[in-house]
């Protein structure tokens, strides 16, 4: 098969690395890539992502008979429907089931319907009206942009003064554009996050290895929020049990809901959830794999992963056995100095091939490129480090050596990824 990924950043790069080691693969591309991608996929020049006419074009052009979406935007603006209607294969959900990700106010209501565990809401398009909600509600609460915002649209506000202001970045300001037509506000939920992903046909669904993201910048889940520090899979705080819960309460209903209202959704279907007291709240849905968890993710999933995509489209998902390594895998994300804020780009990267040497080292390339024969940096989330290991600790341990041989200008990375795992490993 000839396979397209859209994308250029780490969760591309893993969906590369996993896609080309199919038996089934003849010839693999991706578009936009990035300079680690180059080295597993063609990278065709002069395609943006936003022509979707001219993306149709190449497909044709190419005999291209898969194409897999990496990230959000493109799915919410509806290049599967796109190509799909030009007899283009998209492993991906539709415009309008995208909108779980694309507009938090409809996927608040589809979970309403759905009656899955959330945080109590309300959603506003008049900024006076959210104020005076607001107030009636009091503080600790969570304002968020209905639309995409890449991560950045949620402020969680412990003070009356900090749900004022975000109303007003958000609806007046308009900091986010468009995204911020309309404001999610909802109660503020305790307890520790999860990412749940899934694979499914809208019916059948199979889970992923399970995994946690660490979304702030600094140790200690301190600092401003970003697209992901560095992830672990599988997780210890999803036990069996929760897993089960997981599945019968939150992906199964949400499936069938979707279906029922005539968005039947197909694809990767990502639950970010918060555990408390041991029960699944979902804090949000996203239509495709995590980045940075699709870097832990992919490499523990031992079955043809390209295989597993076209049995998928066959409806014969409810044949397949997933099997995930036992061994542990941590990523940690190397990003540029000021990420999330500005950063500096072409950074010269060394340390490369010695990082890869260590064995079980896979280093994901998010923002790169690559100049004659060299990688420079050239975005804010620059590398993911993955390492296996029988433990929990062997993997980290690996990772931290692995990136510890990386050097670019003003490389940054946590230096916690991965322990906020062993307080529930000393339960089991």
């Amino acid at each position: 098969m000839r396979v397209l990924v859209l994308g250029g950043g780490g969760r591309e790069h893993a969906l590369c690395w996993a896609l080309k080691k199919s038996k089934s693969i003849e010839k693999l591309y991706c578009i936009p890539g990035n300079g680690g991608i180059s080295e597993v996929a063609e990278i065709p020049q002069g395609i943006d992502l936003k022509d979707f006419e001219k993306l149709a074009q190449y497909c044709r052009a190419e005999g291209i008979d898969l194409v897999v979406p990496g990230p959000e935007e493109p799915l919410v603006k509806g290049v599967a429907d796109f190509l799909q209607e030009r007899g283009i294969k998209v492993f991906g959900p539709s415009k309008t089931a995208s909108q779980l990700e694309g507009s938090k106010a409809f996927a608040k209501e589809i979970m309403k319907k759905a009656c899955v565990p959330t945080a109590n809401f309300a959603v506003f398009d008049d900024p006076e009206k959210a104020r005076a909600y607001v107030e009636k509600k009091g503080a600790p609460i969570v304002i968020k942009a209905d639309g995409l915002c890449a991560g950045k649209g949620v402020f969680v506000c412990d003070t009356l003064d900090e749900a004022y202001q975000a109303i007003e970045k958000i609806m007046e300001e308009r900091i986010f554009g468009d995204a911020g037509k309309m404001v999610v506000i909802e109660e503020k939920l305790s307890g520790e996050e999860a990412s749940f992903i899934v694979i499914t046909d809208g019916e059948t669904f199979k889970a992923l290895p399970t995994s946690q993201d660490h979304k702030r910048l600094l140790d200690n889940d301190e600092g401003p929020n970003t697209g992901g520090m560095g992830a672990y899979s599988p997780a210890p705080l999803i036990t069996p049990r929760l897993r089960e819960a997981i599945s019968d309460k939150v992906i199964a209903p949400i499936l069938k809901t979707m279906k029922k209202e005539g968005h039947p959704y197909f694809g990767f279907l990502y639950a970010g959830l918060m555990i408390a007291k041991d029960t699944p709240y979902v804090l949000e849905f996203n239509c495709r794999l995590g980045d940075p968890e699709a870097q832990a993710i992919l490499p523990r999933i031992e079955n043809d992963l390209l295989e597993v995509i076209t049995l998928t489209f066959e409806g014969k998902l409810a044949e397949v056995e997933l099997k995930e390594s036992k061994d542990w895998a941590v990523c940690v994300v190397m990003a540029s100095n000021g990420y999330p804020g500005s950063y500096e780009k072409g950074k010269l990267i060394t340390g490369l091939d010695k990082a890869k040497e260590i064995p079980g080292v896979i280093v994901f390339h998010a923002g790169t490129k690559k100049e004659g024969g060299s990688f420079y940096t050239n975005g804010g989330r620059v590398l993911g480090v993955t390492a296996f290991g029988e433990t929990l600790s062997s993997a980290i341990d690996k990772a931290y050596q692995a990136c510890a041989l990386i050097h670019f200008d003003g490389a940054f990375y946590r230096r916690d990824i991965g322990q906020k795992a062993f307080k529930h490993l000393s339960k089991s």
